[in-house]
């Protein structure tokens, strides 16, 4: 009996050590190891060098300067109307056909009393230029008066943009002779600025310019483009990002986050230059172009902060 008690004793015993043996290797990997930092995700980009320019965008809208009125010349019904909204028509095309008021009435009657008269009283307004018909008045069958406007005719050489310029921005007119206006569906043109309207609107202070362009397709008026003006230019800049510059809540001091090895980031305050809609010129420190510069997961950070460069 106690050497079979002793036999179970001992058997307990091999089995308890056998629990306590180290852990399987896939317990090894799921246990975290406390050696190893993470920091905050961030994004990076390098340092570039070139050609800035610094430019401001305004609206200009389509127009044409000269528009035509097609008038009636005598009372009388309108027999027939060879004019249709937004066709073109060339200069001298018949366009109405009006019958006066006393051929309508007597016309028949004076006919009929001598043949030989031919009185028929029918007048033919013809087109005084070519052009799109932009409106229209009067259908056939519909009475006129003298001098009535009937039609207007847009006349196709005088089609510009007209630049709604802030005054103050004038002085930087001289190196913007030539622009590119940009449409609504992407189509860029090629003008120059002509003449200055001599007005300026008295709410808003803005003075309106003439952008003459020369192209064949066919614009729509009170279409708005885009117009961008050099305000600055350089040829030699350093800039990194817009995304990657921080500041403070007054906007009065600026600095960037640069990578000093693979896992940590220093603040660096900067002075900036000119900027564009995607960078910002960088006039100190000197920046090289092997620099890294935190563009996301930038806000907020610390000095020397710990961060992981995402790919």
């Amino acid at each position: 009996m106690y050497i079979r008690n002793t036999i179970s004793i001992f058997i307990f015993a091999v089995s308890m050590a056998a629990c306590q043996s180290k852990p399987t290797e896939k317990e090894t990997a799921a246990k975290p190891d406390d050696s190893v930092t993470t920091g905050t995700p961030v994004t990076v980009a390098h340092v570039e060098s070139g050609a800035m320019n610094e430019t401001i965008e305004l609206n200009a809208v389509s127009s044409f300067l000269l528009k035509t009125y097609v008038k009636a010349n005598v009372n009388g019904y309108l027999q027939n109307v060879n004019a249709q909204l937004g066709r073109y028509v060339t200069k001298g095309q018949d366009l109405f056909t009006i019958k006066t008021k006393e051929a309508q009435s007597l016309g028949n009657t004076v006919t009929q009393l001598d043949t030989s008269l031919h009185f028929e009283g029918v007048i033919h307004i013809k087109a005084p230029s070519g052009g799109y018909i932009t409106q229209l008045t009067y259908q056939a069958g519909d009475y006129v008066q003298d001098n009535e406007q009937l039609a207007i005719i847009t006349d196709t050489k005088s089609f510009v943009f007209i630049l709604d310029l802030p005054y103050e921005l004038k002085p930087y007119l001289p190196n913007n002779h030539n622009v590119q206006l940009k449409l609504p569906d992407g189509t860029v043109l090629n003008g120059y600025i002509d003449a200055a309207l001599p007005t300026v609107d008295a709410v808003s202070q803005t003075q309106n310019y003439v952008i003459k362009v020369n192209t064949d397709k066919q614009i729509p008026e009170n279409l708005i483009a885009k117009v961008s003006l050099i305000k600055k230019a350089k040829q030699n800049t350093v800039s990194v990002p817009k995304a990657a510059v921080l500041t403070d809540e007054t906007q009065s001091e600026f600095w960037i986050m640069k990578l000093i090895d693979s896992t940590t980031a220093v603040k660096v305050p900067i002075k900036k230059g000119i900027e564009t809609m995607t960078s910002v010129e960088i006039l100190s420190p000197l920046l090289s172009a092997s620099d890294q510069i935190l563009v996301t997961g930038n806000y907020g950070l610390t000095d020397t902060a710990k961060v992981s460069v995402q790919k």
